[in-house]
């Protein structure tokens, strides 16, 4: 059975499995004990993945704040503006209708402080129009949230246009990284942010870890308190282990993005030639033109998700939805509030790959989809 569901969370690579495995079976320090070499043997590797992230993002390493993934990160963020928010008496906050819901449910929680949560819908194509946000901003804007691609339909969102403006307005901007980091590297690098999240595993790195880019001079109010680990802002034991595994994973990210952005494009294109040949009735969700190459968010007329995946259960991985959301069934609230008809969202399903995906095998398991799929049309 083939894994299409790299959107959700990638597969480990190997060289970063073998990285884990070894820092975890042979380094037994706590990186922040300094009497003896074992806590000076870890701190070391913790300071060389923090370099190797920020190489991956062109920052200083002093920048990069490691977490538990964007969730956590997002979090830090929005919750912890609250403060400034309230001694600065800015407390307009604006976010897309197709945040993740880390982003959504925090921005939303601020609510009961008196913050002003505003939502930005995107059109049919799934994308946000800039100047349909930028024209919201306020003199008592605080931040505005904006996911670099959705997770959902794979859709660009104009966040180079946003980060400019918003930088000479003096406003904060949060970027979600999860679906782009490792990926768009030289897109990311460019990009003008104050705050920048982002998840290990979504390329091909190990869960449970992942960071916040810090970008601006403002102090965050912590959401823990204990050592002062992580320039204070996360308490606890860092995992020594886990951050040497990113670190790896951002260097192979670095130093094949070429190569994997024309692996991805060619398995794109050999995905849309299997689907176009096989005759099915179909829809794209979201604009083509502005969807990364490593998914396909697509409605088959007629055929409901939900009855596919079960026919697929054996051919391949596959899933309708954010991960986050899958525990009970519901409508997307992504494709729902780009506007797309209601059995058009009962159909859809998003499939995602990475550049380790075999390209016979990927068109193996599309051509078997369209078969079911022609077997209801």
């Amino acid at each position: 059975m083939i894994y299409l569901d790299y959107n959700a969370s990638a597969p480990i690579a190997s060289e970063v499995l073998n990285t884990v495995i070894e820092v975890m079976s042979s380094q037994i320090g706590n990186a922040d004990s300094r009497t003896h070499k074992y806590g000076a043997n870890s701190k070391a590797i913790v300071q060389s993945a923090r370099k190797s992230v920020a190489g991956l993002f062109a920052v200083d390493p002093q920048q990069v704040v490691f977490t538990s993934g964007a969730t956590e990160s997002n979090n830090m963020v929005i919750q912890g503006l609250k403060d400034y928010g309230k001694q600065t008496n800015k407390k307009h906050i604006i976010i897309s209708s197709v945040e993740h819901k880390s982003v959504l449910e925090s921005a939303r929680a601020l609510s009961k402080y008196g913050f002003e949560v505003e939502t930005v819908y995107p059109d049919d194509s799934g994308r946000v129009k800039a100047e349909n946000l930028l024209e919201r901003v306020r003199p008592d804007t605080l931040l505005v949230g904006l996911m670099h691609v959705n997770n959902e339909t794979g859709i660009i969102q104009p966040v180079d246009q946003i980060g400019k403006f918003l930088k000479k307005r003096g406003v904060l901007f949060l970027v979600d990284a999860t679906q782009s980091a490792g990926k768009l590297i030289d897109e990311i690098q460019k990009l003008d942010y104050d705050f920048l999240s982002f998840s290990a595993h979504k390329f091909q790195g190990p869960q449970g870890i992942g960071g916040l880019i810090l970008n601006s001079d403002i102090r965050l109010t912590p959401l823990m308190y204990g050592g002062h680990q992580e320039r204070g802002y996360r308490p606890g034991t860092v995992p020594v282990a886990l951050c040497a595994g990113l670190g790896k994973a951002c260097s192979l990210a670095l130093e094949n993005h070429l190569k994997n952005q024309n692996q991805l494009k060619e398995l794109k294109t050999t995905v849309l030639k299997v689907i176009e040949d096989s005759k099915v009735k179909y829809s794209i969700n979201g604009d083509p033109d502005y969807c990364v190459d490593s998914m396909i968010n697509i409605s088959f007329d007629d055929v409901s998700s939900e009855a596919l995946m079960v026919l697929l259960k054996g051919i391949c991985a596959v899933s309708n939805g954010s991960a986050c959301t899958s525990n009970e069934y519901s409508l997307s609230y992504v494709l729902k509030s780009m506007g797309l008809p209601e059995n058009q969202i009962e159909e859809a399903l998003r499939m995602s790959w990475g550049p380790d995906t075999d390209k016979n095998e990927l068109k193996k398991a599309i051509a078997d989809i369209c078969q079911i799929v022609l077997g209801f049309q």
